[in-house]
């Protein structure tokens, strides 16, 4: 155990690695499980040991939207604070691409911010990303037009993969991007006509740039 992410992740502190293990529960789950729904309590931090999840916010019209994606060696920072606040969650997490998850209880999670400063600069820096990560969603909104976004979508859930083949339908990438599906359809149909990517039965294979 001792050579997986956490050690690679906190290269100076072993001690922190070893508490890590001790006070967590590792779970495995599969694509498409829910990890926490909107409105449950936070009773632990989840920490992806393999595979990927993936946050969402739903609207009250029911429309979704994913804020981003979390990878093995990183957690949840809504969830650290949430949880850490006593409040409810706000987001979705959904498993991605079947997942290995290390839970932290919350109190364990207070407890390692006092006794280890790279527990703390871990979080910082999940933070930091995640605003950043954020902060594109906001602009991409704002800024591009939704063929632009789902092209950027497509490419990161690439990138994500190691495969330029996405096993995913129009209806996922609609809920993903907060659009209608026959509105992917239409742009997936373009995108395909402009040679950027080839359309499958319930996959997409994108092209070579």
């Amino acid at each position: 155990m001792q050579d997986s992410i956490l050690s690679s992740e906190f290269t100076s502190s072993p001690e922190l690695v070893d508490k890590l293990y001790q006070n967590g529960i590792t779970k495995t789950y599969h694509e498409g499980d829910i990890i926490l729904d909107e409105n449950a309590s936070i009773r632990s931090i989840p920490i992806v040991m393999k595979g990927m999840i993936k946050v969402i916010r739903t609207e009250e019209d029911g429309r979704e939207i994913l804020l981003y994606y979390i990878k093995a060696g990183e957690s949840c920072i809504m969830s650290f604070l949430g949880g850490m606040h006593k409040e409810k969650s706000i987001v979705k997490a959904e498993v991605e691409e079947d997942a290995e998850i290390l839970f932290l209880t919350v109190d364990k999670v207070s407890l390692f911010i006092k006794e280890h400063p790279e527990w703390l600069d871990y979080i910082f820096r999940l933070y930091h990303k995640r605003f950043e990560e954020l902060l594109d969603i906001i602009n991409a909104i704002a800024f591009k037009k939704v063929d632009e976004r789902l092209l950027n979508l497509l490419y990161k859930k690439s990138s994500n993969l190691g495969s330029k083949t996405i096993i995913v339908t129009h209806e996922q990438l609609a809920n993903e991007l907060g659009t209608a599906r026959v509105v992917v359809s239409r742009l997936l149909k373009q995108l395909e006509d402009s040679g950027k990517l080839k359309l499958g039965r319930n996959k997409i294979i994108i092209s070579e740039n």
